[in-house]
């Protein structure tokens, strides 16, 4: 009944929980210490200590890439200047030499005359000689870079050809002077060498220049037309039939049992006839490849030759004579009827 006997309306006891003895003994004893408490230092043992470690003196180090990487993009970026100045240098190479031949272009020209045309340079003869150069040469100048060079072998084979003349000329001589009966040789020698080395040049060597020149089809085909026959001729003076004046292989054998040096000197000149023959039919090949490459014809030949030989200066006064001449013929002829 005791417990029937407290009064449920009364105030309630008040009761103070930290005035505890545990609680109290804790709070005690850990207010100092929690004034010294940094939370921002990592603890070692779990336990907190009573130093602090300031912010600065942590120690941090920065992001580094992998050293693979970043030498690898190193070599990359360095490669890429490399060949960057590289191409620089080649262009600049490539400009020097254009403006370099640019330069050559303007300056180098050939000595004019009054008339603007160019002087002639050929042969190169002295300028106190009285004889002055004929025609105009330039392989650099006149001839496509393409032709130039089977140009300049049609130019040797014609040296080669002069000096196969003159060999020929002194085989003769020995051929004469071995045996008397062969005068006739040595003056026909003669004669080929005069005739043959000026009519060489002039009736294939310089059309084959002019044909490379200006992409003449005209100069091609008589080209074609006369160093065809060359070619023939250097076969028969390889063979060397007595009486034709050449030292062909059949005056040279026949000479071998009557003089001996003779017959070897006239054996090396049928040997350089030879050559010629050789070298003859080569370029022949050669220039008719090239020809095709041109685009010449002989519908072109013909249109050529018909605008030269109109705008010839011959040619008209000569037609204009003509057809004055009949004109003034027609007009007696009319008044005589009358």
């Amino acid at each position: 009944m005791s417990g029937f006997d407290s009064n449920p309306f009364a105030d309630p006891v008040d009761v103070n929980p930290f005035q505890d003895a545990s609680v109290t003994q804790a709070t005690s004893g850990g207010a100092d210490r929690l004034n010294d408490f940094n939370p921002f230092t990592a603890p070692e043992t779990g336990s907190v200590t009573g130093t602090t470690i300031p912010i600065t003196a942590t120690v941090s180090q920065p992001a580094v890439l992998p050293t693979s990487v970043e030498q690898s993009a190193q070599a990359s970026a360095s490669a890429a200047a490399a060949s960057l100045a590289k191409q620089q240098e080649e262009l600049e190479k490539k400009a020097a030499e254009l403006e370099r031949k640019e330069r050559e272009l303007e300056t180098r020209s050939a000595p004019r005359t009054n008339t603007g045309e160019k002087e002639n340079n050929w042969p190169p003869l002295p300028k106190f000689f009285p004889v002055k150069p004929c025609f105009y040469q330039d392989f650099e100048e006149d001839i496509p870079e393409e032709y130039r060079r089977i140009c300049k072998r049609m130019y040797y084979l014609w040296m080669f050809h002069s000096a196969t003349l003159f060999l020929n000329l002194l085989g003769c001589l020995a051929y004469f002077t071995a045996a008397t009966t062969h005068g006739v040789d040595f003056g026909l020698s003669i004669l080929w060498f005069g005739l043959f080395t000026p009519v060489a040049f002039l009736c294939w060597y310089r059309p084959v220049y002019k044909a490379f020149r200006s992409d003449s089809s005209f100069s091609f085909f008589f080209f074609f037309f006369v160093f065809f026959f060359q070619v023939v001729v250097y076969i028969i003076q390889t063979v060397g039939i007595p009486g034709w004046g050449n030292s062909g292989w059949i005056a040279a054998i026949s000479m071998i049992q009557t003089n001996l040096a003779v017959a070897v000197t006239m054996m090396v000149v049928a040997g350089f006839f030879t050559v010629n023959a050789v070298l003859g039919v080569i370029l022949l090949k050669m220039v008719h490849s090239k020809y095709r490459r041109t685009g010449a014809s002989f519908t072109k030949a013909q249109q050529e030759f018909s605008q030269n030989v109109m705008s010839n200066r011959t040619v008209q006064s000569a037609a204009a004579s003509a057809a004055s001449s009949a004109a003034s013929s027609a007009a007696q002829g009319a008044f005589g009827r009358n």
